[in-house]
């Protein structure tokens, strides 16, 4: 995998410059999702968020198809994305994370998520959403997530 070109800072959300994901962001700070991915999100003219990465051979498990805990990983790191108006640029954890896997995903697809906010009020953020991979659903996840003040030592 060849490291893309990127714009920002060397922690946080960073804008692709070059390659498939040009005028995506990823997030650079978070050592396993970068390990998982990398994840791409992008806000869309209507102002959703679509989250997205290409599925690769290191992400298949012994069958062949997606491992279930990268697609799982995926959708949790979606929902920060497609909740980050939501959080007021407040830090977050997940409390709660629930997917129905639909079908598998095979290698060389396109991988995406969308999900909406349900609900969000005080420190507490309702998502849900659909992961698909070249259009077909492969999952459908519900998600809570809690604000927190920082990182915590």
């Amino acid at each position: 995998m060849s490291e893309a070109p990127f714009v920002g800072a060397s922690s946080g959300p960073v804008r692709v410059t070059e390659g498939e994901w040009a005028g995506w962001s990823t997030w650079r700070d978070d050592a396993f999702e970068e390990r998982a991915g990398p994840f791409y999100d992008k806000v869309l003219e209507d102002g959703s968020t679509l989250c997205a990465f290409r599925a690769e051979a290191r992400h298949m498990n012994g069958a062949g198809f997606m491992h279930g805990g990268c697609l799982m990983t995926f959708a949790d790191s979606a929902i920060f994305a497609i909740a980050r108006a939501a959080m007021d640029g407040s830090h977050g954890v997940t409390l709660h994370l629930t997917g129905d896997f639909l079908d598998p995903v095979r290698e060389g697809q396109l991988v995406e998520a969308r999900g909406e906010v349900v609900r969000a009020g005080g420190r507490t953020v309702f998502v849900q959403g659909l992961v698909t991979a070249d259009g077909a659903p492969v999952l459908r996840f519900d998600a809570i997530i809690r604000k927190v003040s920082g990182r915590q030592a």
